[in-house]
């Protein structure tokens, strides 16, 4: 995933926009972790309706008050904006975690161009090694909600993997978020093989304008 955006820097939309500018940084970001590319624009009406639905989305995700463990998830914002006043506007009420190109860098057209982005919003859903896992998960994500996220990794096929938790990177990591669908694996696997049958008690189960001129 580093790759993506090897020689190249990101900012993460809290007050100091800290840039990750080496390898060794946006890996912590974006190593094994599900990434998504959201192409937008605040002057796009189907984006700024799309914006609060995809900012709870991730929030119910990543935020600690939400969740006992921030789900493996990076999101970067990809501008389609016509000004870098109109993309600090966009980001202004958007959560921290976020990641942004800055407005200069080209990339932010070159990947429109990589995944045939043809609309506005758009969200890629990347695997943990950069490869395509869905061309755009804008109508997933509205109708399914945060269940997409556990769509994602099963298609992934990254369950079974351990992870860096997004935040606090120095400190151990507590229990993964995939734990029960790990043990409901093993019941299964178990009771296939004769063993004793899983204890009684159910799994807790997590839960546009097209821009003009896009590229």
């Amino acid at each position: 995933m580093v790759s993506l955006f090897s020689g190249r820097v990101l900012i993460r939309n809290n007050s100091d926009q800290d840039e990750l500018e080496t390898d060794a940084e946006l890996s912590l970001r974006l190593e094994n972790r599900l990434v998504l590319l959201f192409f937008g624009a605040g002057t796009c009406p189907k984006c700024q309706a799309f914006a609060p639905v995809l900012k709870d989305f991730f929030v119910r995700l990543t935020d600690e008050f939400y969740v006992l463990r921030a789900a493996q998830l990076a999101l970067v914002y990809v501008s389609q904006d016509r000004t870098e006043e109109q993309q600090d506007l966009f980001l202004r009420d958007m959560p921290e975690k976020w990641l942004y190109l800055p407005f200069e860098d080209d990339l932010r057209r070159d990947l429109g161009r990589q995944f045939s982005v043809e609309r506005l919003p758009a969200v890629v859903v990347l695997k943990p090694g950069g490869d395509l896992l869905t061309r755009d998960a804008t109508e997933e994500i509205q109708s399914l909600g945060p269940a997409c996220f556990a769509n994602w990794q099963e298609a992934a096929e990254v369950l079974d993997r351990s992870f860096l938790q997004p935040e606090d990177l120095d400190e151990p990591p507590p229990r993964s978020l995939t734990e029960p669908l790990r043990r409901r694996k093993y019941r299964v696997d178990k009771a296939a093989r004769g063993g004793r049958g899983a204890r009684d008690g159910d799994e807790a189960r997590a839960g546009g304008g097209e821009g003009a001129g896009l590229f």
